[in-house]
């Protein structure tokens, strides 16, 4: 077994063990600066999910992980999406400095790109629902986006915000319902009629 499969049975090891999470935090940061691609995106991810379940331990490796939003390589835009959605999720605060940078890949020429873009904004709208009041249009338009899997993915958000401040979703029921009766796909009809169904069942007054 290679050096570089070695480290990632071990990153996966850790990730199971989440009792080593804490004091393994400096470790699995380092390895951002690792030169294999496949090695850095897995402590991405890993560090996500470390700053999900104790935010302030990943505080200092927030602008690293940041810094991957800029590379060249999909992969690790993805990852880093990943991550500052799953600490964003814990601590918003930690990672608002870069929230708005992470608009631009709602437009990322990669198509996993831009679903890790959705993904990340569900984790952090579900506790931090507010800051998405004025961003729906960005959503609106992956909704009808060329590649499948984001248009899977994409009326998700309208989902979790439909259960948390239906108003942001409302002025879109009526997109999502001609997508629900219209896309060749039917887990984005599926997904579709889900978030009518969130904006439908939720509270008419903000909590």
């Amino acid at each position: 077994m290679s050096a570089e499969a070695e480290l990632y049975k071990e990153l996966g090891a850790l990730t199971k063990a989440r009792d080593k999470w804490k004091e393994s935090i400096p470790y699995v940061s380092s390895l951002l600066n690792h030169e294999s691609r496949k090695i850095q995106a897995k402590a991405l991810w890993l560090l996500g999910e470390m700053g999900l379940a104790s935010p302030p331990d990943v505080r200092t490796a927030v602008p690293a992980i940041a810094s991957f939003l800029n590379k060249p390589v999909p992969l690790l835009r993805e990852r880093a999406l990943n991550a500052m959605g799953r600490i964003g999720r814990g601590d918003f605060h930690l990672i608002e400095p870069y929230w708005r940078e992470m608009f631009r890949l709602a437009s990322d020429e990669d198509a996993g790109v831009r679903l890790s873009f959705i993904w990340a904004s569900e984790n952090i709208a579900t506790n931090t629902p507010d800051i998405y009041e004025n961003e729906m249009p960005v959503f609106a338009k992956l909704l009808a986006d060329a590649d499948e899997k984001v248009r899977m993915e994409a009326p998700e958000i309208f989902r979790v915000l439909g259960r948390r401040r239906p108003e942001f979703i409302r002025p879109f029921v009526e997109e999502l319902l001609r997508i629900s009766e219209t896309d060749c796909s039917r887990v984005v009809r599926i997904h579709c009629q889900g978030a009518i169904k969130a904006v439908s069942s939720a509270p008419a007054i903000r909590k």
